[in-house]
């Protein structure tokens, strides 16, 4: 055998080729989950642990939102300011099921929720249960 290459000819690298898998996949139990920071406007993805995240930016306490979490842009003000109004009712973003779907629906202009919690007023609804409503 020829030095470097195999039996029937020399070694040839394609380029193309896909690198080999990894002899040992990313180990399971490490659950990362989106965190934001209100003041600053900030999401991050964190690995999921009891404890307080803080922000990088800011310094401030983060808060947990949920894995399928979607932040609005930065200077989206109004998303910004929707995404607070679920917080502060104590909805979040978390996957449901094992199929990974999403958290289901969430308003996304002040107009929908302010429609909504006209509707838990008129109803006496809870106001969480009112704001995951997808029809009024």
């Amino acid at each position: 055998m020829r030095r470097g290459g195999t039996p029937h000819g020399p070694h040839r690298v394609n380029a193309w080729a896909r690198p080999p898998p990894r002899p040992y996949p990313a180990p399971m139990g490490i659950h990362r989950s989106s965190y934001v920071c209100l003041p600053c406007r900030g999401s991050y993805k964190r690995d999921h642990r009891p404890g307080t995240h803080r922000c990088p930016r800011c310094g401030a306490a983060m808060t947990g939102v949920g894995a399928a979490f979607q932040p609005p842009r930065r200077n989206d003000t109004e998303g910004w300011r929707v995404l607070s109004v679920l917080l502060h009712a104590g909805l979040r973003f978390h996957k449901q099921g094992c199929s990974g779907g999403g958290s289901g629906y969430r308003p996304r202009t002040l107009a929908e929720v302010k429609a909504r919690m006209a509707l838990a007023r008129r109803t006496g609804e809870p106001f969480a249960e009112a704001l995951v409503r997808p029809v009024v």
